[in-house]
């Protein structure tokens, strides 16, 4: 559907008009294990209900209940915090404090393994990473709720897409400094449910084990059913790693070429100096070996 930004809205793509699809869109459902029947993203009473968007062919995944589906994520998670008969149950948005009763945020979906007593023996955490849109996404939201039968395949023109570098750099990255040093300070297990398209931009992990991980990013897709037009939740891959590398690894910067950042400043340099005459000392730029 060239043009058409939303590849999901209260859980159907747009070009579904079927009874359920209608019935969910009318009644603003969520059909992803909210905490409460209803979408809440955004805003209670009226509710952004789009699910994941378009970026070129893929649907990439932009709201974070998305992953709940069928509860793949816990069992994935909960098959790398424990052994195979454990006991577990999930807990969802745990608030988290450091060693100063500060608030570090709220834990997406903890993990708890108990006995038969239902004493608690271990746990993990499980940090779930949707994408930022650029955009204002809310205006073809709006415009083709009003009217889904017309506007399935509506060409939108205004820019939503998925925002992967503001993503990294302003959600998982901080996310996993305050909440995962904390979890990893107590010798637990983290996982992180994250988007294929949006793993694809990170830069490459080292894996290791999974005997010997301390950290597992689960990464998932959006595969369309062609039959009941709708899109299934799919883990497309798994990587093991360690914490500590893990995060220098997201977290450190790629440098580019210096000699960029050399012909800015050259040109500021130029600008502020008086009439924009260059200076009289030798630049940086140039070959010693010509002068």
């Amino acid at each position: 559907m060239a043009g058409q930004p939303l590849a999901e809205v209260f859980g159907f793509p747009p070009d579904n008009l079927s009874l359920d699809a209608e019935r969910y869109r009318r009644n603003r459902l969520c059909p992803y294990n909210n905490k409460v029947p209803s979408c809440t993203k955004d805003k209670a009473e009226n509710p952004l209900g789009v699910c994941s968007v378009h970026s070129g062919m893929d649907a990439v995944i932009t709201c974070p209940i998305r992953f709940r589906q069928d509860w793949l994520i816990a069992e994935d998670a909960a098959n790398f915090f424990f052994s195979a008969g454990t006991k577990w149950t999930s807990l969802t948005e745990i608030r988290l404090n450091d060693k100063h009763g500060e608030a570090a945020g709220n834990i997406d979906l903890v993990l708890v393994a108990y006995d038969d007593a239902g004493r608690l023996t271990e746990f993990g955490a499980l940090e779930v990473q949707a994408v930022y849109i650029s955009g204002n996404v809310r205006r073809p939201f709006e415009y083709y709720l009003q009217d889904p039968a017309n506007r399935y395949n509506m060409e939108w023109t205004g820019q939503v897409r998925p925002d992967f570098l503001s993503s990294s750099r302003k959600r998982l990255a901080p996310q996993l400094i305050y909440k995962g040093g904390i979890i990893n300070g107590w010798s637990k297990k983290l996982a992180v449910a994250i988007d294929r398209s949006f793993y694809t931009t990170l830069p490459t992990l080292a894996a290791v084990d999974p005997s010997v991980a301390d950290m597992a990013f689960f990464v998932y897709d959006l595969h369309l059913d062609t039959v009941q037009n709708r899109y299934r939740l799919v883990r497309d891959e798994t990587i093991y790693t360690m914490f500590t590398p893990a995060l220098a690894t997201i977290t450190t910067p790629v440098a580019g070429p210096v000699e960029d950042f050399i012909q800015h400043l050259q040109t500021r340099l130029d600008q502020k100096l008086d009439g924009g005459n260059p200076p009289i000392a030798p630049a940086l730029l140039d070959d010693p070996d010509d002068m």
